[in-house]
């Protein structure tokens, strides 16, 4: 059956709503758990079910995300398995960009032809979640569905950032409608008792969907289109035998600063919802580091990725991502920092101290609460950040607020004894 699946991870848009996190890369590209990118959710679940055959669709800020692909995920030679970057192009036929998900997947129809398979596995690159792609597939076979949309049930004051469905005695999707913003109580749904429990009656769509490779061509290639969730599925579910494959697990959709800066600092939880230390473990870059070196720092409920250097006095409930180095006395509170790509020289570090420059990283005697600090910052001593109270939401140059989250951008540097 493994043998008959090619998947598809989209890539994503501008992803607005992430910025400044999308300000250079795309959002699959986004730095999660300190160590990892987004896009590994959907490909190590691939990978974890035998589906082995994967393309990767992107457009906006991909230079890294090629990157990482290109360095991550490498296969033997007598293997058919591939993790494929397709980029947005200009053919003779298209000269456009990608329009959508679907207009996405549908410039990409050529690249799929030349491989032998049945269905299609098309997902998202940026969400959080593990699910067996296996049992989704199997489901589909069994019901002789054309296209299987994976489900959640979600609570009514989630229903209008989702597309929702109903569904009939056989589990196929009768009725959708895309984020109902009122009157949607119609459209509760049987659940299980332990979802009932909790109050979620409504099924969403999860942007996790099979078709079978007839199905998509003939849909792709007889309308212009641009989305599944907006138009392809609504007017599939009157012509196809549509199923609901109902998910009950953990999984999050991380398209804002809010939910990001949750979904990670929930993997700091005593027992996460996402687990990072399961059989089903995330593949992701293999890196040469050293192990991390901590000195004189209390740390409660936190993660610290390799190759850090770490003399805080205090981290709680925070993730350190690797290479970081945070200098003595500072203390860190719920916060996010994705480290370093490379180490400064201890030269360079001799000729910052030398100029009164912040060096890479966080210096001595910080405050720093709720807050991301993205890759390569410099953030030097006795510097506060989100410390002394409410912040207003804006966009302050080096760094941005939202939601009462500091996210101090990409290379920023904040010279000595700011306060934010």
């Amino acid at each position: 059956m493994t043998s008959k699946v090619i998947s598809i991870v989209l890539g994503g848009g501008q992803g607005t709503r992430l910025f400044p996190l999308t300000a250079t890369r795309s959002k699959p590209a986004v730095p999660i758990a300190g160590k990892y990118r987004l896009v590994d959710i959907p490909i190590s679940n691939c990978l974890h079910a035998g589906f082995e055959r994967i393309f990767v669709l992107t457009q906006f800020n991909s230079a890294s995300l090629n990157k990482h692909i290109k360095n991550t995920y490498h296969f033997s030679s007598f293997s058919d398995a591939f993790v494929d970057i397709l980029a947005a192009e200009q053919t003779p036929s298209n000269v456009g960009w990608f329009q959508g998900t679907a207009d996405a997947v549908r410039q990409s129809l050529h690249h799929l032809s030349v491989h032998d398979f049945e269905y299609v596995l098309i997902l998202s690159g940026d969400q959080l979640y593990q699910m067996d792609f296996r049992d989704m597939v199997d489901k589909h076979i069994e019901s002789k569905a054309e296209i299987s949309i994976a489900t959640i049930p979600v609570h009514a004051n989630d229903v209008p950032g989702f597309g929702i469905l109903k569904t009939n005695e056989e589990s196929l999707i009768t009725d959708f409608i895309e984020k109902p913003k009122s009157n949607f109580e119609s459209w509760a749904s049987e659940v299980s008792d332990d979802m009932a429990a909790k109050g979620r009656y409504y099924l969403a769509s999860m942007g996790i969907y099979i078709f079978n490779r007839k199905t998509l061509y003939e849909l792709l290639q007889g309308n212009d289109y641009p989305d599944f969730g907006k138009e392809i599925m609504p007017q599939s579910i009157k012509t196809h035998r549509v199923l609901s494959y109902q998910y009950e697990g953990y999984w999050t959709d991380i398209g804002t600063i809010p939910s990001f800066f949750e979904a990670n600092l929930g993997l700091t939880d005593d027992i996460p919802q996402f687990n990072l230390f399961g059989k089903h473990h995330i593949f992701t870059r293999t890196r040469m580091l050293p192990p991390s070196k901590i000195s004189g720092t209390q740390l409660t409920q936190s993660i610290v990725a390799d190759g850090c250097i770490v003399n805080a006095s205090c981290i709680k409930r925070s993730i350190i991502g690797v290479r970081s180095r945070i200098g003595f006395d500072t203390e860190i509170d719920s916060c996010y920092v994705m480290g370093s790509d490379t180490y400064q020289t201890l030269e360079q570090i001799e000729d910052a101290k030398a100029s009164n420059a912040p060096v890479m990283g966080i210096g001595d005697r910080c405050c720093i609460k709720n807050a991301i600090i993205d890759k390569n910052a410099y953030i030097g001593n006795d510097v506060r950040i989100n410390c002394e109270g409410n912040l207003e939401n804006g966009d302050y140059g080096a760094y941005t607020v939202q939601d009462g989250i500091v996210v101090v951008k990409k290379r920023a540097v904040i010279p000595h004894g700011t306060v934010i």
